[in-house]
């Protein structure tokens, strides 16, 4: 590796990052800072606008650096101490992520009374007790005192969590999901319309959704890079695909894809049947989602273009999404935090929120190695059928602006573009506009 080389081991992130690392935020960062006793004081500019910068400095004692996947990083309670004030403002999900991995005062207090740090205290007394966290706080506040520190305390987050959230796991990737759903449920709400409420006429409303399938399945596949027209769509759901009789169906990938498209959406039609009877939404969703992945690859796995062994189910490896930033969790990981997710889901009570973040959220996790912008294009819409919200389709383009929506609430937790821009056509299908017709 580039660094260990370089520096002979004597290197570690800066404190900030390395706490983003450990509270499992892995977003690729545009400046990359490396502390080292042999640092430039230089960047170094790398591909796609990123940098690596080198700092001079002090590490810490070996006991406080901890290497994870190859990285050096300043342990939690070390960079809890030697961080920026700013992080806990700047990066208050994956600080308070970080503070919930601590178990007991005494990984920070050794630290902070062999370098006498009691503005440090005070400040770690605030974010403990901001996250519910108060035997710790206080175990800090009368061990500094009684060592002769004047210990004034000092919040640094600028808001409120509920105290819960932490309580419930120590684990950082599920605190941050829980943390992330948190913060952004209120931005959700602030831009989405009022639910219309769970339509009387049900058969019309399954109707509706019925209606939309081809312009749903056109946007839907060519926002994944699928070259399919209505002519292809139609004639899978007509029941004149036959992939026995024409080689060029069986052989087609697109085909197989649009005919995937047409299994799950009577797969997903099924579930929200279900929603519109006062199934809870998020068990549904649950309970199904498996299905819907199944009935999506099936085809393809019939006629031989993916491996059947793809119908397993969630991932077992390592993804990586083209072009973005954001890192998808390790397989282990994600598996951990779906279920998580649908809990979330299942006890939210605002139908926009189960939309919004249930989609942000489940293209965050990727828990498959592909189909993931689908399944949660079919997500929100059960979720939006939980609230009455007409079934909503996403135009192809609209593509970048959508996926800048998605990258900006995985890699700077900022989910106002993404809630604003589903809100919009949203709101569209409530005025009764389509929002995309396709071109026949």
């Amino acid at each position: 590796m580039y660094l260990n080389d370089r520096f002979n081991d004597e290197w570690a992130l800066s404190p900030d990052q390395s706490l983003k690392l450990h509270a499992g935020n892995q977003a690729i960062p545009n400046q990359l800072i490396v502390r080292s006793p042999k640092g430039r004081n230089k960047a170094t500019d790398l591909i796609h606008g990123t940098s690596i910068l080198e700092i001079r400095a002090e590490l810490p004692p070996s006991n406080e650096v901890t290497v994870k996947d190859g990285i050096r990083l300043f342990s939690v309670a070390a960079g809890l101490i030697n961080a920026t004030p700013g992080y806990f403002t700047q990066n208050h999900i994956d600080a308070r992520a970080a503070l919930g991995m601590v178990n007991d005062s005494s990984e920070v207090l050794h630290l902070l009374l062999e370098g006498g740090h009691s503005t440090i205290a005070g400040r770690l007394i605030g974010a403990f007790q901001n996250i519910g966290r108060d035997r710790i706080a206080d175990e800090i506040k009368k061990t500094m005192r009684s060592a002769g520190y004047d210990v004034r305390i000092n919040d640094p987050f600028e808001s409120e969590v509920d105290s819960e959230i932490l309580i419930k796991t120590k684990t950082p990737a599920i605190n941050r999901i829980y943390l992330m759903w948190d913060s952004m449920r209120d931005t959700v709400l602030d831009h989405f319309p009022a639910p219309p409420g769970m339509p009387e006429n049900q058969g019309k409303y399954l109707k509706e959704v019925e209606d939309v399938y081809v312009t749903d399945a056109y946007h839907s596949l060519s926002i994944e890079g699928y070259r399919v027209s209505a002519e292809l769509i139609n004639k899978v759901r007509s029941g004149s695909w036959n992939p026995e009789v024409d080689s060029q169906d069986s052989e087609h990938r697109d085909a197989m894809a649009a005919r995937g498209y047409w299994q799950v959406f009577q797969a997903v039609r099924e579930s929200i049947k279900k929603v519109l009877v006062g199934h809870n939404p998020g068990m549904v969703a649950y309970d199904d989602h498996g299905d819907w992945y199944r009935e999506m690859f099936t085809p393809s796995v019939t006629a031989g273009i993916i491996k059947a062994s793809d119908l397993a189910g969630y991932r077992n490896a390592s993804v990586y999404i083209q072009k973005s930033m954001h890192v998808p969790p390790a397989a282990s990981t994600s598996r951990e935090m779906i279920g998580e997710l649908f809990e979330l889901i299942r006890n939210e009570k605002e139908p926009a929120v189960r939309a919004v973040l249930g989609h942000f959220m489940f293209v965050y996790i990727h828990p498959y190695m592909d189909g993931n912008g689908r399944m949660a294009r079919f997500l929100m819409n059960v979720m939006l059928a939980s609230g009455g919200y007409p079934w909503t389709v996403l135009p192809v383009e609209k593509r970048d602006f959508y996926m800048k929506a998605l990258e900006e609430a995985s890699v700077n937790q900022n989910i106002e573009t993404f809630a604003v821009l589903l809100a919009h056509y949203v709101q569209e299908g409530m005025k009764g506009d389509p929002i995309a017709k396709l071109k026949t």
